[in-house]
């Protein structure tokens, strides 16, 4: 039961809270605008993170359980919110003004956390299978 507790106050304290240093703030400049479906503009922007297109057959099943891809997918219970269900979601502004409703901008701000906490899209699918979040 403390075990349990610790890991559901670690994830409540730390999930999907990482440290914005200033190389992931000028990473958001090099991202190309994106269009089209929230599918599309992920695939479009994996390279600009330095990954292959190969790692879009971890990310889609990872934020198809997390989110079904919807910008404005709401946790009740933890306050995560959008696409990558960042907590708070209010964390996504330092992607963009527009986070509330803006695809790209929680896109860009979800795979700046996969990058910065994981390294891939493939590793934060790998651990969200072993623990049940990501």
């Amino acid at each position: 039961l403390t075990q349990a507790r610790a890991a559901i106050a670690q994830r409540q304290g730390a999930r999907k809270r990482p440290a914005e240093p200033a190389a992931s703030q000028a990473a958001a400049a090099a991202v190309p605008a994106a269009s089209g479906s929230p599918r599309q503009i992920a695939q479009a922007m994996l390279g600009s993170f330095g990954w292959s297109s190969s790692q879009f057959s971890c990310l889609d099943p990872l934020w198809e359980h997390e989110s079904r891809w919807s910008v404005n997918a709401a946790n009740p219970g933890s306050g995560a919110f959008g696409i990558p269900q960042a907590l708070p979601g209010s964390r996504m502004a330092s992607a963009g003004p527009d986070w509330q409703t803006s695809a790209a901008t929680q896109i860009t701000w979800g795979l700046r956390y996969i990058r910065d906490t994981y390294g891939s899209p493939c590793a934060a699918l790998s651990h969200e299978q072993a623990t049940g979040w990501y």
